[in-house]
């Protein structure tokens, strides 16, 4: 599949069918990620992958709440996928890195100096090559952000809570189910204006 095909056909799998994926396939889908640009090549992200009704539980009992999973019609597709990638983010790596002597100059070896916390940019792009990646090998994907409980899934994956880790997100991957409903923002549309020279 093309990088074309793959971007015009990607959306949101939020019904999985449950059967396990390939562990091979998803350590290729995570070799890519790690691959994704990064400020400084500062590399400060972190994939846990989650793989298995076990595993997988620890990332919903943490990050969703019983009553949520009552109301919610998502829930039952979303809880038979097979591989949630968490992905963390550690800022201080930033600051650290822009402390260095190739860097030093921009100024940026304080975080409160950024303009833009890169940090999240980062796993942004690595949850979008995740996320491609998994549509060119006709796997089911979603992105779902940090919404709730990030102080817990952190202890329940066992993250050094002196290390600073921050929870940005998390790439859901399975085979698709056959009951996900569309969105109800696929309505919206796009919405992105395209400005050419000035605004």
């Amino acid at each position: 599949m093309s990088l074309e095909e793959a971007v015009r056909r990607r959306r949101m799998v939020r019904s999985f069918s449950g059967r396990p994926l390939d562990p091979a396939v998803v350590d290729r889908l995570v070799d890519l990620a790690i691959r994704s640009p990064t400020a400084g090549n500062t590399g400060g992200w972190a994939p846990v992958v989650l793989a298995g009704p076990s595993e997988t539980w620890t990332f919903w009992h943490a990050t969703t709440s019983a009553s949520w999973r009552a109301r919610s019609r998502r829930w039952p597709g979303l809880s038979r996928a097979p591989v949630i990638v968490v992905l963390l983010t550690r800022p201080a790596a930033y600051a650290e890195r822009y402390r260095q002597a190739d860097k030093a100059s921009s100024g940026l070896g304080a975080l409160e100096r950024w303009p833009v916390p890169y940090w999240f940019v980062d796993v942004g792009m690595a949850a979008m090559t995740l996320l491609l990646g998994a549509r060119a090998s006709g796997i089911g994907a979603c992105f779902l952000g940090n919404f709730r409980g990030e102080a817990a899934l952190l202890e329940a994956l066992g993250v050094p809570p002196e290390e600073g880790w921050r929870y940005a997100g998390a790439v859901v991957l399975g085979e698709p189910g056959d009951d996900d409903p569309p969105s109800s923002s696929l309505a919206r549309g796009r919405g992105v204006q395209v400005h050419r020279g000035r605004w």
